[in-house]
């Protein structure tokens, strides 16, 4: 596809998911029901409702290409398209379900292994990310659009990585140590990959954890910002892999987090 099909594409999208950000925050306020999956996470109407608003549009604009989602995902299916959408229409449902504001909207369109175009709304925190190719990322906030591209906001000597859980392993932190890494800080969901795009933190690493779905949105919208994305062992993160599992992750900033 050629970048000005992405560029419609994604920015087709941006309605739909103002839209489903403002439902998911009506349900909350309603009340949400939840249930347990089959694999102990839980599920609410509104990661239902979301699904249904993107997955419904994504449809609309792209009829033929395949959508694989977190909630209607088929695990006995292996997926061997090489051109498909990856959804996660609420990363971080506990945060949503508790009222906190890290959750996110997430859709990817995955090319050849790499997710190129996606999508990532944080409704709570009124922002919008968007991208659809390299050089093509973008933050919607306040009703005003602007380009990002990962330059640096913390004060020089200042490194700050972000992590998933308060205590990170001894793994994560001796690689945290590699990049003289002042300060760690806790957050939610997809949310980190893209406060990295913004430049306003500067490296995230994990290990093997969650699933395409839930890093492939953040992941197009970073590397397209100028992010380089890999594995703990500095080996390509691609996807499409046929369980979906996610291999281990290191987003940097740039080459030199002090720059």
């Amino acid at each position: 596809m050629k970048t000005s099909e992405l560029k419609i594409i994604c920015e087709s999208l941006i309605n739909t998911f103002n839209e489903a950000g403002k439902t998911s925050i009506d349900l909350y306020k309603k009340g949400l029901k939840i249930e347990i999956k089959e694999d102990k996470s839980p599920v609410s109407n509104g990661d239902l409702k979301v699904n249904e608003l993107i997955t419904n549009k994504i449809k609309s604009i792209t009829p033929t290409l395949p959508i694989v989602s977190e909630e209607t995902v088929d695990f006995k299916v292996k997926n061997t398209a090489k051109i498909f959408w990856l959804i996660d229409p609420i990363d971080g449902t506990k945060e949503y379900i508790a009222g906190k504001d890290e959750y996110t909207l997430n859709a990817a369109l995955v090319i050849n292994t790499v997710p190129i175009l996606g999508l990532v709304g944080v409704p709570k925190k009124n922002r919008l990310f968007y991208s659809y190719g390299p050089g093509e990322s973008y933050l919607i906030e306040a009703g005003k659009t602007k380009k990002i591209n990962c330059a640096k906001q913390q004060p020089r000597g200042q490194i700050v990585a972000l992590s998933s859980v308060i205590k990170p392993s001894d793994i994560i932190l001796n690689k945290l140590k590699e990049y003289k890494v002042n300060s760690i800080v806790k957050m939610a969901s997809s949310y980190k990959f893209c406060v990295i795009a913004t430049g306003e933190y500067d490296i995230y690493a994990a290990r093997e954890r969650a699933n395409e779905w839930d890093y492939a949105a953040g992941h197009a919208v970073a590397q397209n910002a100028g992010a380089i994305i890999k594995t703990l062992d500095e080996k390509p993160f691609l996807y499409g892999k046929e369980d979906y599992k996610n291999p281990s992750l290191l987003i940097k900033r740039s080459e030199n987090l002090d720059d």
